[in-house]
């Protein structure tokens, strides 16, 4: 970033040392501090052993307490780990599976697949069990009893092609979101195109959401066929150049650029995109 790692500004422009973040981190007196701190170490990817152990340490706090009994500072925890790169943090986060918070849970299986640590694999697939069945929404709240989009996105990305069998029945889950991460999921770990074309029809939906959904999940499995038509989607121009920089970062990825130079397919994907600036 050009800065001192030690003396880092946010978007406010509000300067932090790494020192000050890790005290305010290990306090317990102002939560609102703590909850920050672990946003803040994530944010600008501080990976030094201390802010490791700190934000463990602080997957099992039980001071920072929200009125519906959840763990905001675990959640802010879980995400911060997934974003340092460090897989001796993945037991820690995987006992957040466990969790009976909702959003740590989501927080947790968000982070285990950025991480990428097949070790993951068995304790996710776990939170699958009872299928489609028992995926059904918690009297009085806003979700369903697990994070299941968070889940099998994690599964697909993990390569968890044991657990085909266990995310198949995702596809007629109730949920929109939750048949698109199970489409996603399963394009993944199967290669089928058939999957994303499921994705491709649902950028058509009258609902925002759903093509926005849709349109965040080619992104991420960088499915090149679906450029076109994440172009002339009903959509905000942002979320589309993000869907089609996923596309082309895979694309490139697998198309051995540099060395190898801007392929014809490439050169569609950016002339897409300029046509969205």
């Amino acid at each position: 970033m050009g800065q001192n790692p030690h003396q880092l500004v946010n978007a406010e422009g509000e300067s932090l040392t790494v020192d000050q973040a890790l005290a305010n981190l290990r306090q317990t007196a102002d939560t609102g501090l703590r909850y920050y701190a672990a946003w803040w170490l994530g944010r600008f990817r501080v990976a030094e052993p201390e802010a490791i152990e700190a934000l463990v340490s602080a997957l099992e706090d039980e001071s920072d307490r929200a009125p519906d009994g959840g763990y905001p500072l675990r959640r802010n925890a879980a995400r911060a780990l997934g974003k340092l790169g460090d897989r001796t943090v993945v037991p820690a986060l995987i006992q957040c599976l466990a969790c009976d918070d909702y959003y740590v849970r989501e927080a947790a299986a968000q982070a285990l697949e950025s991480l990428g640590d097949i070790q993951a694999i068995p304790a996710l697939r776990s939170l699958l069990a009872g299928g489609v069945a028992a995926a059904v929404a918690v009297p009085g709240k806003p979700h369903l009893v697990q994070p299941y989009n968070a889940i099998l996105e994690a599964l697909g990305t993990l390569g968890a092609t044991d657990a085909v069998d266990d995310i198949t029945p995702f596809l007629t889950h109730d949920v929109a979101q939750v048949q698109n991460a199970a489409t996603r999921a399963l394009y993944q770990l199967t290669g089928e195109a058939t999957y994303c074309d499921r994705l491709v029809q649902r950028l058509q939906e009258p609902n925002l959401q759903l093509r926005r959904s849709a349109m965040m999940d080619l992104g991420a499995i960088g499915y090149l066929p679906a450029a076109q038509p994440i172009a002339a989607t009903l959509a905000e121009n942002s979320l589309k150049l993000i869907a089609l920089q996923g596309i082309l970062e895979s694309h490139l990825a697998q198309s051995e650029f540099p060395s190898a130079g801007l392929t014809a397919e490439a050169r569609q994907v950016l002339a897409l995109m300029d046509g969205l600036l």
